[in-house]
């Protein structure tokens, strides 16, 4: 085992951070490259906070197709896919189209399981370990069913769930109320997931943050990566020299690119082509809510989060597959709000009228499954990329494979699906 190496993290999101605390846990020295400001807020901040063993099926998945095309003709549904001419889009849509059948399913979902219930250990942990600081909630989740048709593909979901070893019971409307009393609901019934649960994602990058500060980790905030430097003739340019940013030329042992929805700008001219597209969410958090309830939620069709967070409550939604673009869409934040009183009747649309729309980019692989690994061209260069809606869910995982890839360990989990060089 390799050890004491110095560590370029490129990228201060939850995937980063987390890369960045388990580096330095395991003895290297770390430094984290971050485009944006020490109040960067790209999107771990805003995000719906949850830890979900619960989503062990992929994006890509049976039917996901179908749906995407019916909610694409109406503009405020949860998803949509903005129509432009890119080539890189129409590469990732057919590859998404090829990986959404069920032995995709069948062959991804006992890894997922296994890093969201790793992830969720670790959450444990290190909740212990900082004093509960970020508001880690163990009460599961409820999936809010409204129709009578969703519930019945929500109880075979449960089953799916039970063959993989994971808790999940079908509830009555009566028995949801009974288990979450302190919101009205209106719905044909639910699944509960007890093995989910929920923190504040602003809290949590804070107090890793302060961790790595405090192990003596260097932070370079505002600096963007320009360009790349490989080895000469000794290395066949199989090796990172340094990594030019807007702050001067970089240096280090390893290289980790964890820039989300930003990394093909950061890898130009690495020749590393991942298939990644941005999908564009939002949430409105209510600072004194009506209600609040104690589980987080899902509201099923309509695809909304509801997080409880402290005396908060988030509403979180859509996946709109729209390149690197950062203004907020109102027809989407329409339907989010308007879909909330059909769930849960005691809000109203009035009640967002002066609510801040947050806004985050999240990076989506074609299959559904993030990038973790080494690529075949560097022998310096680690990649976590690629985590779509799942960024927090798998963060602590996450940064734990990636500390055993950067000190020449075998990984804690059979990552060979999770492979860079998948579609190389």
């Amino acid at each position: 085992m390799s050890e004491g190496k110095s560590i370029l993290v490129l990228g201060g999101g939850v995937i980063g951070l987390c890369t960045a605390y388990y580096a330095m846990q395991a003895g290297h020295k770390v430094t984290i490259v971050e485009r944006g400001k020490p109040d960067n807020d790209g999107c771990s901040l805003g995000n719906a906070g949850m830890i979900v063993p619960s989503h062990f099926v992929p994006l890509a998945a049976p039917g996901m197709v179908t749906m995407g095309l019916k909610m694409m003709l109406d503009p405020e549904s949860p998803f949509t896919v903005r129509p432009r001419l890119d080539a890189d889009l129409m590469r990732w849509g057919w590859k998404f189209l090829r990986a959404a059948n069920a032995a995709h399913v069948m062959r991804s979902a006992p890894l997922l399981r296994d890093m969201s219930l790793l992830s969720r250990r670790s959450y444990e942990e290190l909740s212990a370990r900082y004093g509960h600081s970020f508001g880690l909630v163990q009460k599961g989740l409820l999936m809010l069913c409204k129709s009578e048709h969703t519930l019945s593909e929500e109880k075979h979901m449960a089953e799916k769930a039970h063959a993989l070893g994971l808790a999940a019971e079908v509830l009555t409307p009566e028995e949801t109320a009974a288990l979450d009393p302190g919101i009205d609901m209106s719905i044909a019934g639910s699944v509960y997931f007890p093995q989910d649960c929920h923190l504040d994602p602003q809290k949590f990058v804070s107090a890793l943050t302060k961790s790595l500060e405090e192990g003596g980790a260097k932070f370079l905030w505002g600096t963007e990566v320009r360009g790349w430097t490989t080895g000469g003739l000794q290395t066949a340019g199989t090796q990172i020299e340094t990594v030019e940013t807007s702050g001067g030329s970089l240096s280090a042992d390893e290289y980790v690119l964890a820039g989300g929805s930003w990394f093909a700008e950061m890898a130009r001219g690495l020749g590393l082509r991942l298939p990644l597209q941005a999908g564009k969410g939002y949430s409105l958090t209510l600072k004194a809510p009506r209600q609040m309830p104690t589980i987080c939620s899902i509201m099923a069709e309509a695809r909304v989060a509801v997080t409880p967070m402290g005396g908060t409550l988030r509403f979180g939604g859509t996946m709109e597959i729209c390149g690197l673009d950062t203004t907020v869409n109102p027809a989407r934040v329409r339907g989010i709000i308007k879909s909330i009183p059909n769930y849960m009747p005691a809000f109203t649309p009035e009640d967002f009228r002066e609510v801040p729309v947050w806004m985050g980019l999240r990076p989506c692989s074609p299959d559904g499954l993030p990038y973790i690994g080494r690529p075949a061209r560097y022998r310096n260069v680690a990649i976590a990329v690629g985590h779509a809606m799942m960024g927090l869910s798998l963060g602590p995982v996450t940064g734990k494979l990636m500390a055993d890839i950067l000190s020449d360990r075998q990984p804690a989990l059979d990552i060979s699906l999770l492979s860079p060089d998948r579609y190389a």
